[in-house]
């Protein structure tokens, strides 16, 4: 522990709220929907090394890729910035994660050096290339994705650079949205850099540098000592993306964990499919990051989320691989394969704390893009992301209409759409059934249906888990699979989870999410506790009887007959 543990917890809970006014910040001035009200962003400060040592409760996702974005303003800036200047990038191959990621880096100087970082990252409506949202699954080289931003100058001394907005309003739908989040992104780093400067006039700017990194080195020992008492071992798991959406072959992610002994984790991806020819590819940043997060999840709460966690976890990807692509490789749609190696990861990490983890949820959200003109000829870009459910857990059901572990995010309100874009919200409601079975059910799949008002739109869709549905634990069963329809009645018809197509005015499209997988055996759980779901319309009567040898009647559990048919079904499995 530090030598004053007093005045390290002030300056650790300091950070924290710091780096939360960042972000609350950021919701208070952005313009985007996809910012303000889905809260796709994050927010971090790190130390002059560029070590990152708090982080907001923001896209926990997005922050294990700092390190490499840094390396690569460091690289390119090192030495040469002032104060009041901020540095933007969003290229994956430059330590970036896709394109409508944008990176923005503020130095904080104290005493004519540099102290910290404030760190804002924000994915903006529409960055460019050949679809509205620049997030199709679809697209086959990073040319077609929209503006790549190379660690670039966008504010010197306070002045935005008329260059550089220029050349980014030009590229993008939406200029007065994107660059009004660019803005707002730089008055959040400000907003940083004067509480840290407030903590320097309390401490002094060597105790401040210190105080840095004895947090740095304090998460670094607490997960060691955690990962410690782990069974040494390695521990694999192999999960599946249903395709790329250019062939229907799976992508398959396999890894193992290694448990060294010492503290150490060594997470390899070896086995992983090929990089592929569709917009899925995740950059290595962004595989280790949701490596990094993975690992945090099971550890104790109490450990410092900064980067000393990281250094207790070596994560190597094959080159040319899926989760290390190698360039020009599309990578928009990496987030869905973001959720996967998350999903992976906890299927390993299962064996290694089972009182820890749950079972799959709904394999991250779902993005619905929608890019038209209103009668007046504005552009509109719906970029809609649904947030779905969690797995059950050892020790409770799993979670309805929240977002993935691996974010924070918030479905957009129906009456924020409606609003705002030629668009009617028919149907928003958790599906029947769709929650796997278990001791512990598996949260239930959302779906949400979008009736076209405009003339005609590009929809672009990024869904999953139609094939391979969310995994149970512990002899839990998988969640329901998840679905995509346009059109309504007997025109209904199926479309695929990764497609870029048009929408004609008066169109329904309607999607259904994956169901959480169970945890533990279905027979086991409490038949009151199944009553109560066909009460609550979670679980059909029928569902009742089949997964779980509950009978209800009358809309009563019949316990007499419920124990029958529960021997019976125990003998026929036996």
């Amino acid at each position: 522990m530090p030598e004053d543990p007093i005045t390290f917890a002030v300056i650790k809970n300091a950070m924290d709220a710091i780096v939360d006014e960042v972000a609350y910040t950021v919701i208070r001035t952005a313009r985007s929907e996809i910012v303000k009200d889905v809260m796709d962003y994050s927010a971090a400060i790190c130390d002059a090394k560029g070590e990152m040592v708090a982080q907001a409760k923001t896209i926990a996702q997005h922050l294990g890729a700092i390190p490499e974005a840094m390396a690569a303003v460091q690289a390119r800036w090192g030495g040469q910035l002032a104060p009041g200047d901020a540095v933007v990038m969003n290229d994956p191959y430059s330590g970036g994660m896709h394109l409508p990621d944008i990176f923005m880096f503020y130095p904080v100087f104290e005493e004519g050096a540099l102290l910290a970082w404030t760190v804002v990252i924000c994915h903006h409506t529409d960055m460019g290339g050949r679809v509205p949202g620049s997030n199709a699954a679809d697209s086959t080289e990073i040319y077609q994705e929209g503006i790549r931003i190379p660690p670039l100058k966008l504010y010197h001394a306070g002045v935005m650079d008329e260059t550089l907005s220029a050349m980014i309003a030009l590229n993008v739908r939406v200029p007065e949205i994107v660059l009004g989040d660019l803005r707002a992104q730089y008055a959040a780093c400000q907003v940083g850099a004067r509480e840290l400067g407030a903590l320097v006039r309390r401490y002094g700017a060597d105790g401040m540098r210190g105080h840095l990194a004895g947090l740095l080195d304090y998460a670094e020992r607490m997960a060691r000592a955690e990962i410690a008492t782990w069974p040494v071992g390695t521990y694999r798991f192999t999960d599946h993306i249903d395709s790329d959406g250019l062939s229907d072959e799976p992508v398959p992610l396999s890894v193992a964990i290694t448990v060294v002994g010492d503290g150490t984790l060594k997470v390899d991806w070896a086995g992983s499919s090929p990089q592929v020819r569709a917009a899925i590819n995740s950059t290595l940043s962004f595989t280790k990051s949701n490596s990094f997060l993975s690992v945090r999840c099971a550890l104790r709460g109490d450990i410092p989320n900064n980067a000393g966690v990281f250094r207790c976890i070596e994560v190597t990807a094959p080159e040319g691989s899926v989760l290390n692509p190698i360039s020009p490789a599309p990578v928009a749609a990496r987030a869905l394969t973001g959720y996967r190696v998350m999903d992976t990861m906890f299927g390993a990490l299962a064996q290694i704390v089972p009182d820890i983890i749950p079972a799959a949820g709904e394999g991250g959200n779902t993005v619905v893009c929608l890019g038209g003109r209103h009668p007046d000829n504005r552009p509109f870009i719906i970029v809609d992301m649904i947030s779905g459910c969690w797995g059950g857990r050892p020790d409770q059901d799993g979670i309805e209409a929240i977002t993935n572990p691996s974010q924070n995010l918030s479905n957009t309100p129906v009456e924020v759409l409606e609003r705002q874009h030629p668009v009617r919200i028919e149907e928003y409601a958790l599906v029947p059934d769709s929650g796997g079975p278990g001791r512990f059910r598996g949260g239930m799949g959302l779906s949400r249906s979008y009736r076209l008002l405009a003339e005609d739109a590009v929809l672009q869709l990024r869904a999953d888990r139609l094939r391979f549905a969310p995994y149970g634990l512990e002899g839990g069963m998988p969640g329901g699979a998840a679905g995509n329809w346009l059109g309504e009645g007997d025109a209904r018809e199926a479309i695929p989870g990764k497609v870029t197509m048009r929408m004609r005015r008066g169109q329904l499209l309607t999607h259904h999410q994956a169901g959480g997988g169970g945890h533990g055996a279905p027979m086991a759980r409490d038949p009151e506790a199944v009553a109560q779901d066909v009460w609550n319309g979670k679980v059909s009567v029928e569902a009742a009887r089949r997964c779980y040898g509950v009978v209800i009647e009358g809309g009563a559990l019949n316990r007499i007959e419920t124990a029958r048919l529960r021997g019976q079904q125990q003998g026929e499995r036996a």
